[in-house]
């Protein structure tokens, strides 16, 4: 068999983990490859050859396979196996509210104790990105696009508000992951800008419309996708709904 047929080539163990936390390995080998699109949504998952490509039993493959489905991840199917759960509309859409009132709270949040060096470190990250943007490198856009965002919210010490970040960033990022062409990094980058323009100047309202702008953005551009590729949606119906909400 050749490397481009070995079932699941992009799936790697790291080294081998405990007794113990074979699961919890296991988990985060799937969660990133789902993240990341290596496993699409609307693929079956061969429970079978995952074990084989990981070198573990069934059993953590199986119980890594649960936790992502309470993660929303994963659709187990009695009696027909697992497929990699389609991204819901009406998540992303309630979560992308979500946040745009939370990064905008997190930005006068910053800006009311602006923190020393926030703003160098604002703009060593702009300069990550811009270094992605001129080679044309998504994955490491897309890690220091993360980044940007976790130093804003590095402002606020409030345990619940991140805890309802953190329970949407899987299906977030994956669905921002497939608009992420290069004119939407190029965006993404001018956008970050904007905002740290606005934080940098010290005029708070500029900077939090400039927030609420790109994620607007964003997600007028993924609910338009969604048009195009309706397959990898569970709810395409809702975009007649949510569409009008960030034309």
């Amino acid at each position: 068999m050749s490397a481009a047929e070995i079932p699941y080539k992009f799936l790697t163990s790291a080294d081998p983990p405990e007794r113990g936390n074979v699961t919890a390995a296991v988990t985060a080998t799937l969660r990133e490859a789902i993240i990341t699109l290596a496993l699409k949504p609307g693929e079956v998952l061969d429970k079978g050859a995952i074990c084989d490509r990981l070198g573990v039993s069934r059993f953590p493959v199986s119980e890594a396979l649960a936790r992502l489905q309470a993660e929303g991840l994963v659709d187990i199917m009695p009696q027909r196996g697992s497929m990699v759960s389609r991204v819901k509309i009406a998540d992303v859409v309630e979560f992308m509210l979500i946040r745009k009132a939370l990064e905008g709270e997190a930005i006068r949040v910053l800006m009311a104790h602006r923190p020393e060096g926030v703003v160098e470190e604002l703009e060593r990250n702009l300069a990550e990105q811009a270094r992605a943007v001129k080679k044309g490198d998504r994955e490491t856009f897309h890690a220091f696009d993360m980044e940007f965002h976790e130093i804003l919210f590095g402002s606020m010490s409030f345990g619940r508000i991140r805890a309802v970040i953190d329970s949407a960033r899987a299906n977030l990022d994956r669905a921002r992951l497939l608009i992420l062409d290069p004119r939407r990094v190029s965006n993404s980058y001018n956008e970050h800008r904007a905002i740290v323009d606005g934080i940098a100047t010290g005029d708070a309202e500029r900077a939090v419309a400039a927030m609420r702008t790109h994620i607007d953005t964003v997600t007028a551009e993924l609910l338009a996708f969604a048009r195009t590729a309706p397959q990898l949606f569970a709810d395409p119906e809702r975009l007649n709904d949510d569409i009008a909400l960030f034309d």
